[in-house]
């Protein structure tokens, strides 16, 4: 565990080195930035993502960039994000927002329709979505 936040690959990946990671059985860099490509678009498209929505800059490429560059990290591939910024420090860094129950359910909520369709394959994508719940459970700063 990494100041509160675990990668991916550390809670789904067996111990053995043989094991492929996460970021691998997704399908590496590509496969990440689809993923996060199809989760934007649906927060923008789906109506039942407008809370999260809206406490994300309109422009949306810079978001984009950074959850791609940190995903390929937590999954266990590069280190992108942190060869940038550093730490993710991500309770800080999202500190500044208003982040309850209703706001985690939505992030979980456009993750998991995007995976599907993407077509994560039904156990990894069962797994990533135990791990991002406990992360984004973490980011909670607000009551119920």
């Amino acid at each position: 565990m990494i100041g509160g936040w675990q990668t991916a690959a550390t809670m789904i990946q067996n111990p053995a080195p043989a094991e492929p990671t996460p970021f691998e059985r997704l399908g590496g860099e590509p496969a990440v930035r689809a993923l996060v490509d199809r989760f934007y678009d649906l927060m923008d498209l789906e109506t039942a993502f407008a809370g999260i929505r809206a406490l994300h800059p309109s422009e949306l490429s810079g978001s984009r960039d950074k959850l791609h560059w940190f995903l390929c990290g937590w999954l266990g591939g590069p280190n992108h994000y942190i060869e940038r910024f550093g730490h993710p420090m991500l309770r800080a860094r999202h500190l500044p927002f208003a982040i309850g129950i209703a706001e985690r359910d939505q992030w979980l909520g456009c993750m998991v329709q995007a995976m599907d369709e993407q077509g994560v394959e039904a156990g990894l994508a069962t797994r990533l979505a135990e791990s991002f719940f406990g992360t984004a459970d973490w980011m909670r700063n607000q009551g119920g």
